[in-house]
C-alpha cells in the first residue's frame, strides 16, 4: 500500500474536506482527489461519501482511518523520542505506579520536576494493575515489587513498610493502645483486605481485624485511610513513608509492622537512551535520598 496515499488519506479524513487537506499537505484539490481516487481504486472500496458540506468516511473508510490515525501516532512517538535522545528534556512521559504512591507521595513531589523541565508532559497513571512496559503501556513504572517481565532495566529505590498511625489529638484524647488486645477500644481504619494492594498492606489488616474491633473504617485507597486518620476518626493503617509529609502522624504499637515492601523503578530497554526517562530517574532517585535523610535524621 502506498504510504504517500495513506498520508494524503488521512489528511483528508482528518481535516474533512479536500481543500483543507491540500492547504495542510501543500497540493492542490486536484491532486489531492487523484490520490484518493487512486486509493479507492486500489483498495477496491469508496472511502468517503461525498456532499456539499463535505466528505464523510464510509465504513471502510472508518476502519483505514483508524489504522492511519495508529500509525501516525506511532510516527510522532518515534520522532520525539528520536529527538529526546538529543536535545532537552519535553515531551510525554506515561507513569505508572500505585494509587496510593503515586497520590500521596510521588505527585506532591512533582513541582520539583517541573520547575527543572517546564516543558515536559507527564501522564500519570494509578492503579493497582501492572501495566505492561515492554508493550508500551507505560514508559516508567515505579512498583511494590520487581518486575518479572524481561528486557526491563530495573532499580531497587527503597523498602517500606505498613504501620499503624494516629494523630496526636486522637491520641490525647482516647489513649494510645499498649498492646494489640487493646485496639478493640479503638476504631481502626484500613484499606479493605479485599481490595488489590499490597500483599503486606493486606496481611497486617487481616491481623488487626481479628481482634473484632467495635467500629471500624475500610476504605479502597490509602489516600482515604490518611484523611480520615488525619481528621482523627482512629488508628490507620498506611505507609512509613507518609510520615516524611505529615509531622502529625504518630506510631502507633510501635512493634506492629508489616514485613519490608520492595519499591522498584523499571522502564524498557529501548528507553535507556531517553532524555525524559533519565529526567525522571534522576529526580525520583533525589527524592529518595532526601526521604531517606530524613529517615535517619527521624530515628536519631
Amino acid at each position: 500500500m502506498d504510504w504517500d496515499k495513506l498520508r494524503i488519506f488521512h489528511a483528508v479524513a482528518d481535516a474533512g474536506s479536500l481543500t483543507h487537506a491540500g492547504d495542510a499537505l501543500h497540493l492542490s484539490q486536484s491532486a489531492v482527489s487523484r490520490q484518493i481516487r487512486a486509493l479507492e481504486e486500489a483498495l477496491g472500496t469508496t472511502l468517503f461519501h461525498r456532499h456539499a458540506r463535505g466528505l464523510i468516511l464510509t465504513e471502510q473508510g472508518e476502519l483505514l482511518f483508524e489504522a492511519t490515525s495508529s500509525m501516525a501516532k506511532k510516527l510522532d512517538s518515534a520522532s520525539a523520542r528520536i529527538r529526546d535522545s538529543e536535545e532537552e528534556v519535553f515531551g510525554e512521559l506515561r507513569v505508572t505506579t500505585t494509587t496510593g504512591f503515586g497520590t500521596l507521595w510521588l505527585a506532591p513531589r512533582l513541582t520539583k520536576l517541573y520547575e527543572k523541565y517546564p516543558d515536559l508532559k507527564i501522564d500519570l497513571m494509578l492503579e493497582e494493575r501492572v501495566l505492561d512496559l515492554p508493550m508500551r503501556e507505560a514508559d516508567v513504572a515505579v512498583r511494590m515489587k520487581e518486575p518479572a517481565q524481561a528486557d526491563l532495566i530495573r532499580k531497587r529505590l527503597l523498602n517500606i513498610r505498613m504501620r499503624l498511625y494516629a494523630t496526636s489529638e486522637y491520641l490525647a484524647k482516647w489513649g494510645s493502645p499498649e498492646k494489640i488486645e487493646d485496639l478493640r477500644k479503638h476504631r481502626l481504619i484500613c484499606q479493605t483486605p479485599r481490595t488489590p494492594q499490597v500483599q503486606a498492606g493486606a496481611q497486617l489488616a487481616r491481623q488487626v481485624l481479628a481482634f473484632d474491633q467495635s467500629s471500624t473504617l475500610t476504605v479502597n485507597n490509602y489516600f482515604g485511610v490518611l484523611q480520615a486518620v488525619l481528621n482523627h476518626i482512629g488508628i490507620g493503617i498506611l505507609p512509613d513513608y507518609l510520615t516524611a509529609d505529615f509531622n502529625d502522624l504518630q506510631r502507633v504499637l510501635p512493634d506492629l509492622e508489616s514485613v519490608e515492601i520492595p519499591i522498584f523503578l523499571a522502564y524498557p530497554e529501548e528507553l535507556r537512551s531517553s532524555r525524559r526517562v533519565t529526567a525522571f530517574r534522576d529526580f525520583i532517585q533525589e527524592e529518595i535520598t532526601n526521604y531517606r535523610r530524613f529517615q535517619a535524621g527521624d530515628s536519631t
